[in-house]
């Protein structure tokens, strides 16, 4: 069993240092945040988790106080999850939650591309390995994050347009912010602040955009404010004492 236990330990290890060179996460990867968000930590200690709910799994980052850093997305054969826990280590992301999908075994013309490309690479020639090569193709996504600390407020919005008139298609923009998530115990949890509820105004400053909201909240650090906000169409006003840093 050891034996076994090593050898597939060492097979691991050689498929990891294959791909070494040119990681996939890495080479695909995309920020997502222009601020040069990372860990707070000078060495994280990265945790990598495999999911199939990406949606919900946004969502429940943000709840608990994490914000996206950048994503990867490719679609390729045989690649290693241990991969994107590098590229995670190497950005100092806090986490790493990774997707895999089967997409589609290659097509004539896709095999085609592959011995052709593997002929430039290889001077001309096509080795065995490449004609024996994996017909299964998969879609990779992974999506890296940090933890932020104790947030002002601790909600995160996004505008929202509805159609004004299905006829011409024209859009109008709503009012107000939609929250797409809450920090779990920040002050807009305390004060009774959902997801799916509409911003409105913040101690009278109107919030049509995030930035007047990020603006308007680190005026007040420390303050209690008036937040009016729109739940399922009916108005409501709640206290809120806002996190001081």
């Amino acid at each position: 069993m050891q034996k076994i236990l090593l050898g597939l330990m060492l097979a691991v290890s050689c498929n990891l240092q294959a791909f070494a060179a040119d990681n996939p996460y890495e080479k695909n990867y995309k920020a997502q945040n222009t601020g040069g968000l990372a860990s707070l930590q000078a060495n994280p200690d990265t945790k990598m988790y495999v999911s199939n709910h990406k949606d919900k799994d946004n969502i429940s980052m943000l709840e608990n106080g994490y914000d996206m850093m950048g994503t990867t997305g490719f679609e390729a054969g045989e690649v290693p999850a241990e991969l994107a826990l590098q590229h995670g280590q190497v950005i100092k992301a806090d986490a790493v939650l990774v997707y895999t999908k089967y997409a589609a075994a290659m097509t004539a013309v896709s095999k085609i591309d592959t011995y052709k490309e593997a002929a430039k690479t290889n001077g001309g020639e096509i080795d065995e390995k490449d004609v024996i090569e994996d017909d299964v193709k998969y879609k990779y996504f992974a999506s890296y994050w940090a933890k932020l600390p104790p947030p002002l407020l601790g909600v995160h919005v996004i505008k929202l347009a509805r159609s004004a008139d299905e006829e011409n298609q024209q859009k109008q923009v709503l009012k107000g912010l939609n929250v797409l998530a809450v920090v779990k115990g920040s002050p807009a949890e305390a004060a009774g602040i959902e997801r799916g509820d509409m911003l409105l105004k913040l101690n009278g400053s109107e919030l049509n955009k995030a930035e007047e909201l990020a603006k308007v909240v680190r005026q007040y650090q420390g303050k209690t404010v008036k937040i009016m906000y729109e739940r399922d169409g009916q108005p409501a006003t709640v206290d809120a004492t806002i996190n001081q840093r």
